[in-house]
C-alpha cells in the first residue's frame, strides 16, 4: 500500500469535558507514512493514514497527555512503526506488542526499554472464518508468559467473548495481569444477562481482568451508544479499578462510520459522572498497569 492509496485518519473535534492530567488513551494504532512503514500484511480495504504527528495532534485535542498503541494485525510482528513512535514520544507513550516463541531475549529488550509493557493474543476472526493474517494466537500464551514475568508485562486478548470464555484457561493460567480488549468484544443484543457477559463481570469483579471501555467496537448507535450503557453501568459498578478507556483511533475497518474521538471522550466522561471515576478509569488505572512514572508526560 502506498500513502496515494490511504485514507486519512479522522482527527476529532475538541472535547467539550476537560479531563484531568495524564489522561490516558489505552487503544490506538500508527499507521504509516507507508513509504516508510510499509505495512507487512495489507488487508483487503483501505487502512488510514495515521503517522506519529498526526495521532499526537489527536491526543492534544481531546486533553489526553498519555496514550498507548497496540499492535495492529496488519503489521505482524514488525514493530518498527511502533518503536519509532515510541522512542519519539518523549515518555507520553506505552505499548502492547507482539511477539513470539522466535522473538529473541534481545528484541525483547529492546521492545521494554522503548516503552512496551504488554503483549497482544489475537483470535478474532477475519471474515473467512480464519485468524487475521498477521496475528499471535492464544496458543502462543503460555511460551512467552515467562518472559514476559520476567518483564512485568500485561496478557493482552482480542477475541468475541464466547471464544475469550472458550480459552479462559490458557489466557489465565500464567497469572499475569490480563486485560480485555473492547469490552471483551461482547454481543450487545445479548443483553447484559448474557452468561458469558456474566463470567466476565465476575471475572472482573475478582480483580482477575482489566476491561478496556471501546464502545465503538460492540455498538454501531453512534454517538451515543444508549444499547451498550447498561454493560458499561454493570462492569463500571463491578470493579472501576480494573477498567481502562480506549477510542481504537484511527477506527480502522469502520468503513465511513469511524467516530470523533472528542465526542468518545464526552460520551464516557458523562457515563462515568463522577471525578474520581474518571481519574481511576482514565489515569490511574493505565499508569499503573502500563508503568506510566508519576512525573513523565
Amino acid at each position: 500500500m502506498s500513502d496515494e492509496d490511504g485514507i486519512d485518519a479522522r482527527l476529532p473535534a475538541v472535547a467539550d469535558r476537560r479531563l484531568p492530567r495524564y489522561a490516558c488513551d489505552t487503544h490506538n494504532h500508527v499507521f504509516g507514512p507507508f513509504q516508510q512503514f510499509p505495512l507487512i500484511h495489507p488487508p483487503d480495504y483501505a487502512v488510514p493514514r495515521a503517522p506519529l504527528p498526526v495521532y499526537l495532534e489527536m491526543l492534544d485535542r481531546v486533553g489526553l497527555d498519555r496514550g498507548v498503541l497496540v499492535q495492529p494485525t496488519q503489521q505482524g510482528l514488525d514493530l518498527t512503526p511502533m518503536l519509532h513512535a515510541l522512542n519519539a514520544g518523549g515518555g507520553r507513550l506505552r505499548g502492547v506488542g507482539a511477539a513470539d516463541a522466535a522473538t529473541t531475549d534481545e528484541q525483547l529488550q529492546q521492545m521494554h526499554a522503548a516503552g512496551v509493557r504488554g503483549l497482544r493474543f489475537v483470535e478474532a476472526a477475519s471474515p473467512t472464518g480464519a485468524r487475521r493474517p498477521g496475528a499471535v494466537g492464544f496458543q502462543d500464551i503460555a511460551v512467552m508468559a515467562p518472559r514476559m514475568r520476567q518483564l512485568g508485562w500485561s496478557i493482552n486478548v482480542w477475541a468475541r467473548l464466547p471464544d475469550l470464555m472458550q480459552h479462559l484457561d490458557a489466557v489465565l493460567a500464567p497469572g499475569l495481569p490480563v486485560v480485555f480488549e473492547h469490552m471483551g468484544m461482547l454481543d450487545v443484543a445479548r443483553r447484559i444477562s448474557d452468561p458469558d457477559f456474566q463470567r466476565m463481570l465476575a471475572l472482573l469483579r475478582e480483580g482477575r481482568i482489566w476491561i478496556k471501555l471501546s464502545v465503538c467496537r460492540c455498538s454501531t448507535q453512534a454517538p451515543g451508544y444508549a444499547d451498550l450503557r447498561p454493560q458499561a453501568d454493570a462492569l463500571v459498578e463491578a470493579n472501576p479499578r480494573h477498567l481502562l478507556w480506549g477510542s481504537d483511533w484511527p477506527f480502522i475497518r469502520m468503513h465511513g462510520r469511524e467516530p470523533d474521538a472528542g465526542q468518545l471522550v464526552d460520551l464516557a466522561c458523562d457515563w462515568l459522572g463522577e471525578a474520581p471515576l474518571v481519574q481511576s478509569i482514565f489515569v490511574d488505572n493505565p499508569a499503573a498497569l502500563y508503568q506510566f512514572g508519576s512525573t513523565s508526560p
